[in-house]
């Protein structure tokens, strides 16, 4: 059995929040991993994803439709708040709850196995 992850066709989190993390993160510096040409700067200290700062948010790294086939084009190297946004399951992340909504997406009761 393997869990259905919810996420691969919502993607509302991405079209939805600014997602700025520590500038260190990205790939120009030792040790970072998220491609610095995805990213713009927003303070000294702190970058976002490229299409996230703007008043209707998408991540240029989201490929796919809102609540179809959705994938991040750099998964493996996405910056921390990605990596730490909780699926939410029975409103145990009103963050999520909130960006479903905005696409007309039911909130997650559970998540689903697969055989």
């Amino acid at each position: 059995m393997s869990l259905v992850n919810p996420c691969v066709s919502c993607g509302a989190c991405c079209a939805t929040f600014r997602v700025s993390f520590y500038w260190a993160e990205g790939d120009d510096s030792a040790g970072g991993y998220v491609p610095n040409e995805l990213t713009e700067q927003i303070t000294p200290y702190h970058r976002c994803m490229q299409g996230t700062n703007a008043r209707a948010p998408r991540c240029v790294a989201l490929q796919g439709e809102i609540g179809g086939n959705i994938s991040c084009s750099i998964y493996e190297n996405r910056p921390s708040p990605c990596r730490e946004f909780a699926i939410s399951v029975a409103g145990s992340n009103p963050a999520c709850d909130k960006a479903r909504a905005k696409y007309g997406l039911a909130a997650l009761i559970t998540i689903q196995e697969v055989a």
